[in-house]
C-alpha cells in the first residue's frame, strides 16, 4: 500500500470512504498527529473538507466524521447522442440539482451542438449559486486519452479534431474533459452499481455500437482511445453492409440500431434511429423484436471474444438497444461461445440508456480532486 502523505492523499481517503476519522488517517498515514492535524486544517480552510457528527463508539469517546464538502462546489455534464442530449448539473457526489434535454444531431457540427448544450448549463447555473469545478461531456465517437478532442468519429461529421475545451471553458471558468460515451457509462455503471468489480464491459448498442472497459477500478482506453470500439469488428458473410467508417460488415453496419431502423424501414415501417427501433420493440412489433434477438445474437458472437480475453464479473447492455429480446439473443451467442471458464461467473444485465452523465460526474471529480491537483492547489501553483 502506497503511505499517503499530502493533504490530497489524506482527502482522497475521506472523499473515497477508505478512512473517515482522525484515528483511521493515522493508522492508514504513518503521519504525526501534529502533521495530520496541520494537513487536515489545509484542507478545511480551502473549503475541501468538513467535520462533524459522531461515529458509533466501541468504547471511549466517539469519533467525529470527517466528510469531503461536496457542496462547495458544482459540476456541468452533457451526453451527447447522434439525435438526442441531455446535461445535468450535479454536487460533488453527482446528485442532480437540475437537468436539461431535448433532441439535438450531432450531425449538425460541433458549434451548434455545443452552444445549444452551453445554452443549458448557463440556465441551470442561474439559480445554482456555487462556483463550477469542471466541465464532462460524454461523444459517441473516440476521443483521444488525454485532450478534449474527438478524433476520426465516423457517426460525427466535422468533429474530427474539434476542441470542445476551447468552445465550453472560457464560458465556464472551468477544466472540460471529454470522453466516449461508451466510457462513460462503464465508470458510471461501476461507481454507482459495481463498485467491487475488478473487470466490468459496458455494451452500448443505439445508432452505433461501442464497449467501454473498466478494469481494475480504471477505465481501460488502450493507446489511443480505440479499446472497446466492437462496433468495428468485421462480420463475415455481410459484404453488403456499408459502414459509415468506409468498410462493409462491420458490426455497428449489421446489428446496431441504425441498421435495424433501415431495415425496418425497408419492410414498411419507417424508422430513421436506434430510438424509433426501441420504441417499435416496446411496442410488441413483430419485425422489430425479430430483428433485437437477431443483432442480440451477433453482438454476442463478437462480445464471446472480449469476454474471453478480458473475463469481466458484470456485462452491461445499455443503449437504446438494451431491453430483454437483444438481451435474450446476447446470452444465447455469448454462452454458446465462450468458454465456461470465462462465462461461470459473468451476469449479463440490462441497464437501459446507461449512466453516461453519472461517468462524467466521476470523470470531472476524480480529475479534479486527484491528490497531485489538490495538492498543487493548497500550494498556490498554476
Amino acid at each position: 500500500m502506497t503511505t499517503p502523505t499530502s493533504a490530497g492523499e489524506l482527502l482522497r481517503l475521506v472523499r473515497t470512504g477508505a478512512a473517515t476519522t482522525r484515528k483511521a488517517l493515522l493508522a492508514r498515514s504513518g503521519l504525526s498527529r501534529t502533521t495530520l492535524t496541520a494537513r487536515l486544517e489545509q484542507l478545511q480552510e480551502a473549503g475541501l473538507l468538513t467535520e462533524g457528527g459522531q461515529e458509533d463508539s466501541t468504547g471511549g469517546r466517539p469519533a467525529r466524521r470527517l466528510r469531503f464538502d461536496d457542496g462547495h462546489a458544482v459540476v456541468l455534464v452533457a451526453s451527447i447522442d447522434t439525435t438526442h442530449a441531455e446535461a445535468a448539473l450535479t454536487d460533488l457526489s453527482g446528485r442532480r440539482l437540475a437537468h436539461r434535454e431535448g433532441e439535438l444531431r450531432v450531425a449538425d457540427g460541433p458549434e451548434p451542438v455545443l452552444d445549444r448544450i452551453a445554452a443549458w448549463f448557463e440556465a441551470m447555473l442561474a439559480e445554482a449559486g456555487r462556483p463550477v469545478c469542471g466541465v464532462g461531456v460524454s461523444v459517441p465517437g473516440p476521443v483521444e486519452p488525454g485532450t478534449a478532442r474527438v478524433t476520426q468519429p465516423p457517426i460525427m461529421p466535422g468533429w474530427d479534431g474539434y476542441p470542445i475545451d476551447a468552445r465550453l471553458g472560457p464560458r465556464f471558468g472551468a477544466p472540460v474533459l471529454v470522453d466516449n460515451d461508451a466510457n462513460l457509462m462503464a465508470l458510471g455503471e461501476h461507481r454507482a452499481r459495481y463498485p467491487d468489480e475488478t473487470a466490468l464491459v459496458v455494451v452500448k448498442v443505439s445508432t452505433g455500437i461501442g464497449a467501454g472497459l473498466v478494469i481494475g477500478g480504471e477505465v481501460y482506453r488502450g493507446v489511443d482511445g480505440g479499446a472497446g470500439d466492437i462496433g468495428h469488428v468485421r462480420l463475415p458473410g455481410h459484404p453488403d453492409a456499408r459502414c459509415l467508417c468506409g468498410s462493409a460488415g462491420c458490426l455497428a453496419a449489421v446489428a446496431g440500431g441504425g441498421a435495424l431502423a433501415a431495415r425496418l424501414t425497408e419492410l414498411g415501417l419507417p424508422t430513421t434511429s436506434g430510438s424509433g427501433v426501441r420504441k417499435r420493440i416496446l411496442a410488441g412489433e413483430p419485425a422489430a423484436v425479430r430483428l433485437a434477438e437477431a443483432a442480440g445474437r451477433q453482438v454476442g458472437e463478437v462480445l464471446a471474444t472480449l469476454v474471453c480475453v478480458v473475463n469481466p464479473g458484470v456485462v452491461v447492455l445499455a443503449g437504446d438497444l438494451a431491453e430483454p429480446h437483444f438481451g435474450a439473443g446476447v446470452r444465447e451467442e455469448l454462452y454458446r461461445r465462450a468458454l465456461p471458464r470465462a462465462t461461470r461467473n459473468l451476469r449479463v444485465e440490462i441497464g437501459g440508456r446507461g449512466e453516461a452523465l453519472g461517468g462524467a460526474v466521476a470523470m470531472v471529480v476524480e480529475t479534479v480532486f486527484a491528490p497531485a491537483e489538490v495538492d498543487r492547489r493548497l500550494a498556490g501553483r498554476p
